[in-house]
């Protein structure tokens, strides 16, 4: 009779299928492993790379901020120069305007004088010289002498007709003593205002404003 140990055998059976089994894992797992390394190793350069590469878009960046605000602090500066010259500009173009203003006032205070002489001169009649006259802002004193009270009038008469003069006040007219033989001389002296506008001719008519009407 023949006895078998199927316990044993079993156990040898699923033994023998085990081991192979081992086997082929051991045998399939450096290669896994060296699969994952490679994938790890790409993701850190992958990832270095993407790193480096913000890097220098960042260092670009920079550069090109800091080369704009350079331009932009140049022309800040020339800006500034172009505004200090037209500041400089203005200050010299308002002292020669004040300067030509000044000019201009003296020209035009010389000139009133002037033109009140020369309106004497051509209302001043023959037989009659003047000795002294006062000009006083918008007034004038005279005095001098004629060769005979008509001529004296007449002087008077001119200066009342005169666009340019106000009503005249003579003062006194006296005869003066002279030498024998000698012309009689009258002394008088006047005053009168004087303006550098002339007066409308007599008989112009005063412009009148119309008062508005009203309504009931």
């Amino acid at each position: 009779m023949i006895k078998i140990n199927l316990v044993r055998e079993g156990r040898a059976v699923r033994g023998a299928g085990a081991a192979p089994a081992a086997a082929a894992v051991a045998a399939a797992g450096p290669g896994a492993s060296n699969v994952n390394n490679i994938i790890i190793l790409g993701l850190l350069v992958l990832g270095a790379v993407v790193a480096l590469g913000y890097w220098f878009f960042e260092k670009r960046e920079l550069a090109q901020r800091k080369e704009t605000i350079v331009q932009r602090e140049a022309e800040a500066q020339k800006l500034e120069a172009i505004i200090k010259e037209v500041e400089d500009y203005q200050k010299r173009k308002d002292s020669l305007q004040k300067r030509i203003d000044l000019i201009n006032q003296l020209k035009q205070n010389q000139k009133g004088p002037v033109r009140i002489m020369d309106q004497i001169s051509r209302d001043l009649p023959d037989l009659v010289w003047l000795d002294h006259m006062d000009i006083t802002g918008g007034h004038i004193s005279l005095s001098g002498r004629g060769l005979n009270p008509n001529a004296i009038a007449l002087f008077v008469e001119n200066v009342k007709n005169d666009p340019y003069f106000e009503e005249p006040q003579l003062g006194t007219m006296t005869q003066v003593s002279s030498a024998a033989g000698a012309p009689v001389v009258y002394t008088f002296d006047m005053n009168f205002g004087f303006s550098y506008a002339p007066k409308p001719p007599a008989g112009t008519p005063a412009p009148t404003t119309t008062a508005p009407a009203t309504t009931q």
